[in-house]
């Protein structure tokens, strides 16, 4: 899991925290429940990227780094 890159993005008053992995075209994005974070998808995040995607999973705001 050392390849996952952790980023934050601004939006608005927000900043929010996404884990990210992957160089593709195509992205794929990974949304928790309540009250899960990005971590819920750590596997497949993985092996989405394996398979050629971009795969982002972002904290709802209030959750994890977010």
């Amino acid at each position: 899991m050392d390849e996952i890159q952790h980023k934050f993005v601004n939006v608005g008053a927000l900043k929010l925290h996404i884990a990210e992995i992957g160089t593709g075209p195509n992205v794929v994005v990974f949304l928790h429940g309540f009250p899960e974070i990005w971590y819920s998808w750590r596997h497949q995040i993985i092996a989405v990227a394996g398979a050629g995607f971009r795969a982002i999973a972002p904290d709802y705001r209030g959750y994890g780094l977010s």
